[in-house]
């Protein structure tokens, strides 16, 4: 195959349309699955190829259902508390413990509470019994012959236990598809071998392994397969031949070393290449052999809404059991969100409860951002048809996670520290089920968000150049109409970040206006940013004559990451994240980092343990280690308005 030649996009296809096309045509396949026998005790979620009946009764005799005496309910008739009657032991009665054998000629059980002991061989009542009081008859569980589980029932540990005690000891079930997963690319490496520039590591594919088990599937994942077309061609015969379906992942796009598509052609048939949903364009359907094949892109969240539209329902097909249906709620958008005409979008969303609302916050959209799926509450699907959605509108997301996580969950919206994912982790540890939910959109953006209401807590560090004091002017200019208060945080040091050595020899900011220097930005409205502003304006400098000025990053990890990477040569950040990433730091000031709330909110539990959490010493030991903070008087409240 020609090296510059490249694939083109055989359909542009609707996810519903794309769905219905595949499964039709790989539906003889779904079918000829099978099935295999188990022991009961071994069948535990796995799926009943046919309805189940029982083969004997349960209790299989009539049984007593209490500790006590059995005896001919007859022979208690005249009982009462003015006329006792007594019993003789084996004439009138035997003791029976509960589960024993009840038969002729007993037939009813008077608990030992309400026996009063004479001597060793009499006893005396002073209730009369009822026929087969107490008693367990047979097949009062199970009768023989009754059904007890219905055909493609996913089977539970109580159901274990009918089927053991209806005298099943083998159970037919549906076998697990297996499902081949091939990891291509020349960059790819698997998790323990030494990266290095230009690697990436293969955790798509043991992320799509983890699903198939999880849905019921047997993974069958092969070594990364290099970018050529003869060794792919061939991994892709051997896993058809081995599996019942095949997922292959990266080489699904349109570049000039992307095989999937033609090799597919080559060996089958190519029902869809192109799919209307983004993330995830670059999908590929086909079958091979009759068997179905997925190809899935190379970015880690593309690859994910792909085997969760494609893969996930295709293995609840063949084991003939119903895909779970995932919760839906209705949710206040924070930000707006635009989309594109030609593509249904799914946006990765958290949400936190405020008083009675859901608010729901847009994470990063990139394709290849792993960590906002592991962040992720829900989904919005933003239709083909719709351009945006506005700041406010309601939304319907569909959960990935629990309900009651979100209900205590402390949402926080605004400025980007470490500390607030160790606080995270220590309300995890020690506040049983509560959550720090963390949205990073600068310290203005934070402001914003408790002027909408849309959060409990937002991190703020915002230099006011009047007063030289951090946080309260803007508190009381964009917030006049609530009554705020701030939670005091942490003193920490910013300053410029450079990589290990200072090659360039930056020592201050002026260094930023020099010809060889490229810098880069936080966002706008970020507390960074306003103190870089404030210094720069200080020193009479032009922001225009600083290269870099304009790029924007919305968090200090992804300063850093770019200063590390060398695409940048320096950036303004924090100390503990130099640290962190093995940066050189030049200080330049400290600065105060607070928690903005509204005052109703200090009363919530879930905030309480937060402020006992900000001042525990845990927290203060670990920031000590980290380095680039001081504690004064964390957890102090100081009210605003």
């Amino acid at each position: 195959m020609n090296n510059f030649q490249r694939n083109v996009y055989l359909s542009n296809l609707e996810l519903e349309e794309a769905k219905e096309l595949f499964f039709t045509e790989v539906e003889e396949e779904i079918e000829a699955l099978g099935t295999e026998i188990l022991r009961v005790e071994d069948s535990l979620n796995r799926i009943a190829a046919k309805p189940v009946f029982a083969k004997i009764s349960s209790p299989y005799f009539n049984a007593s259902a209490m500790d006590g005496i059995a005896i001919r309910y007859k022979s208690t008739f005249e009982a009462n508390e003015v006329n006792p009657v007594r019993l003789k032991k084996g004439s009138d009665f035997i003791y029976v413990d509960t589960g024993d054998v009840i038969k002729d000629p007993f037939d009813s059980v008077i608990m030992i509470e309400d026996v009063v002991k004479i001597d060793d061989e009499t006893v005396e009542i002073i209730k009369a019994a009822s026929p087969w009081q107490h008693v367990r008859p047979v097949g009062e569980d199970i009768v023989a012959s009754e059904m007890i589980i219905p055909a493609f029932h996913k089977i539970t540990p109580v159901d274990i236990g009918a089927l053991l005690s209806g005298g099943i000891l083998e159970i037919a079930v549906i076998k697990k598809p297996r499902v081949g997963i091939i990891p291509t690319g020349t960059e790819i490496i698997n998790p323990e071998e030494e990266i290095s520039e230009g690697k990436i590591i293969d955790s798509n594919s043991r992320m799509f392994e983890a699903l198939v088990v999880q849905y019921g599937g047997q993974a069958n994942r092969y070594k990364p397969v290099v970018d050529d077309y003869k060794l792919i061609k061939e991994a892709m015969i051997k896993a058809v031949e081995e599996n019942d379906l095949v997922v292959i992942n990266a080489g699904s796009s349109a570049g000039s070393e992307d095989y999937s598509s033609k090799i597919i052609e080559e060996l089958g048939k190519v029902i869809a290449h192109g799919i209307a949903i983004k993330p995830g364009k670059p999908a590929i359907l086909g079958k091979i052999n009759n068997k179905p094949i997925i190809g899935l892109p190379g970015y880690p969240v593309s690859a994910y809404f792909v085997f969760d539209a494609f893969v996930t329902p295709l293995i609840f097909k063949y084991l003939k059991h119903e895909e779970e249906k995932r919760q839906k709620v209705e949710a206040i958008l924070s930000s707006r969100l635009m989309s594109s005409l030609k593509h249904l979008e799914f946006v990765r969303i958290k949400i936190g409860k405020i008083g009675e609302k859901l608010i729901a916050t847009p994470l990063n959209r990139g394709a290849g951002v792993t960590m906002s799926l592991v962040r992720a509450d829900g989904v919005l699907k933003i239709p083909k048809t719709v351009e945006g959605i506005e700041a406010g509108e309601k939304i319907e997301v569909e959960l990935l996670k629990d309900y009651k996580s979100i209900e205590n969950t402390i949402v926080s919206i605004g400025s980007h520290d470490i500390i607030m994912d160790i606080i995270a982790n220590e309300m995890n540890l020690k506040s049983k089920g509560m959550n720090l939910s963390s949205a990073h959109v600068g310290s203005l953006g934070g402001i914003m968000a408790s002027r909408r209401g849309e959060c409990h807590i937002a991190p703020i560090h915002l230099l006011d150049d009047k007063t030289g004091v951090y946080n309260i002017a803007y508190a009381k200019k964009y917030l006049s109409n609530k009554k705020m208060a701030l939670i005091k945080g942490v003193k920490r040091v910013q300053g410029l970040m450079v990589r290990e050595g200072n090659p360039k020899n930056i020592n201050s900011i002026k260094d930023l206006t020099r010809e060889d220097i490229i810098f880069v930005n936080r966002q706008k409205g970020a507390g960074t940013r306003v103190l870089l502003d404030y210094k720069l304006n200080e020193l009479s400098i032009n922001p225009e004559d600083i290269k870099g000025y304009d790029r924007e990053m919305t968090t200090h990890m992804t300063v850093a990451t770019a200063v590390l990477s060398g695409t940048a040569d320096v950036g303004m950040g924090i100390e503990s994240v130099a640290k962190t990433m093995h940066l050189d730091f030049i200080p330049i000031g400290e600065e105060d980092y607070d928690f903005l709330i509204e005052e109703t909110f200090l009363e919530e539990k879930k905030i309480k343990e937060f402020i006992k959490v900000l001042k525990s010493e845990d927290l203060a030991k670990q920031l000590e280690e980290i380095g680039g903070y001081c504690l004064e008087a964390p957890g102090e409240i100081v009210h605003i308005n």
